[in-house]
């Protein structure tokens, strides 16, 4: 108990670092989840449309996800540098994957009977990707956003590890310093700026699904 007590004065005692830290973390993850869904979605409907791209671009993505965080900082720090620009690059890296997939699966498993249909409706191509498909496509879609957006925020304490910044600082200092409730204050932080965003994004989706079906 008295312990849980020392994390929670801790917090109050070094608000300032906090609030830093939590702002660096915010605004790194929502820059890399914003680049990673421009890129993710389009790529993602781009290889259901054409599903020779398919398998070279899910496996691309899918070989990159498996290399080691380290590893990529030590092929990218020589080119990048230190800081903001690899820290932003591997979490985009790390984050297609999910997204790409489930753009890819959730449109080309809609059921080919309403899709028949709707050509047989005089339905072009575009109409049935933007008005048929993509709407069905969209709880798996969604699914692998708020995957992203999970692990993108859990993933950014790295950042901190090349002088980024983000809520990786009081881990780091935490570990370097023997202070566990310093740890214990950077991962609790992380852990609730997660399920924060991953319950936000849960009632926007059921509204936006909601509508939909309306």
């Amino acid at each position: 108990m008295d312990f849980v007590i020392n994390v929670f004065q801790l917090m109050i005692e070094r608000q300032e670092l906090v609030v830093e830290s939590l702002l660096q973390h915010i605004y790194v993850s929502l820059t890399a989840i914003a680049l990673i869904a421009a890129v993710g979605i389009p790529v993602g409907i781009l290889i259901s449309q054409l599903p020779k791209l398919a398998p070279p671009v899910i496996f691309l993505t899918g070989f990159l996800y498996t290399i080691p965080v380290l590893a990529l900082f030590g092929f990218m720090i020589p080119i990048l540098g230190i800081g903001y620009k690899p820290t932003l690059f591997a979490l985009f890296i790390y984050g297609l994957l999910p997204l790409v997939r489930n753009t890819y699966v959730g449109i080309t498993e809609v059921d080919p009977f309403i899709i028949e249909a709707a050509r047989g409706m005089g339905s072009t191509p575009t109409q049935i990707l933007f008005w048929i498909q993509l709407p069905l496509a969209l709880p798996v879609i969604i699914a692998g956003f708020r995957t992203v957006v999970v692990m993108t925020i859990s993933v950014a304490t790295i950042a901190a590890f090349i002088g980024a910044g983000g809520l990786g600082v009081l881990i780091f200092r935490g570990i370097n310093s023997y202070y566990p409730e310093l740890i214990v204050l950077g991962s609790l932080l992380v852990a609730m700026l997660a399920l924060l965003t991953d319950g936000l994004l849960g009632i926007l989706e059921k509204r936006l699904l909601a509508r939909i079906k309306k």
